[in-house]
């Protein structure tokens, strides 16, 4: 176990074996008192913990537990293939081994379709649940082709220059202000070849709009009205399949809005994950 610390990233990072893999995990302020749970957070493909280590590092009053994919970050390569179930079964074992009852559960873009996973298959490990910039798999509404066809190409990742010419159609919105696109770029780390393919195997003609209907928790549904890869009618898609779900949309943000627009996501999450039991929750309780 080590402790990270930087100008950007304060964290405990530790190389967790769970689900037959060995993986990098890191956690915040877990040993700290707190009347909040932890959030589990399934990060987007390809993307490394310190990608979206800035939402962490801002939501100081709760801890917060996030993962490199296999092939992602410092994670070795998989071995072998996995799907939805089987990460979801891999994170509840990390929970575990962290000592971790249930948690507050996000993800963002392909994070938010294991983070459904994970809400269907553990609904006693999971109090509320995040949806960030994602969809219910197939069928979708894409979004543009041009996006998406940079979204699939593993090169944005390896080549700074190339990500910078490609960063505004890429991520939309309000991508360059305050300096976010440098300080983005900056944070991530390629991930290899297998583990970026295996991440695109994994959701290939994946699904969960049947199941939804039966996802019995209190569900937060965040999209940015301006992306380019995730267009927000997908969020009214999830919305309408979810019961006891709220829709937020982010004026002017892209696929990145919880970075561009960090100070009102992050308002948004504590009004949800801190509000009173709803009557379904408590009905459920009970």
């Amino acid at each position: 176990m080590t402790r990270f610390a930087s100008n950007t990233m304060t964290a405990t990072i530790e190389m967790v074996r769970a689900g037959g893999r060995i993986l990098r995990v890191a956690h915040w302020r877990l040993g700290e008192p707190s009347d909040h749970p932890p959030i589990l957070f399934f990060n987007g493909i390809g993307a490394n913990i310190e990608v979206l280590s800035p939402l962490a590092e801002r939501l100081t009053e709760r801890g917060f537990v996030m993962f490199d994919m296999p092939g992602t970050g410092e994670s070795p390569d998989p071995a072998i293939p996995y799907n939805p179930a089987t990460i979801s079964w891999t994170a509840a074992q990390i929970l575990d081994r962290l000592g971790l009852d249930q948690v507050d559960v996000m993800g963002i873009s392909w994070g938010g379709a294991i983070a459904q996973q994970f809400a269907l298959q553990h609904p006693g490990r999971t109090r509320r649940l995040v949806l960030a910039a994602t969809t219910a798999g197939m069928p979708m509404v894409p979004g543009d082709p041009a996006s998406l066809g940079q979204l699939i190409d593993p090169s944005r990742y390896a080549d700074p220059r190339f990500l910078n010419e490609l960063f505004m159609s890429l991520y939309g919105g309000m991508a360059r202000r305050e300096g976010i696109e440098a300080d983005h770029i900056g944070r991530l780390k390629p991930p290899s070849p297998v583990g970026y393919a295996y991440q695109l195997f994994a959701i290939a003609g994946w699904t969960n709009l049947p199941a939804l209907p039966l996802l019995n928790k209190e569900v937060l549904i965040m999209m940015g009205a301006d992306d380019t890869i995730v267009p927000p009618i997908n969020g009214n898609i999830l919305a309408t399949a979810i019961p006891n779900s709220r829709l937020e949309v982010f004026e002017g943000g892209g696929h990145l809005f919880l970075l561009t627009h960090a100070c009102q996501s992050v308002a948004c999450l504590r009004d949800f994950l801190d509000a009173p039991p709803s009557a379904a929750e408590l009905k459920r309780a009970a």
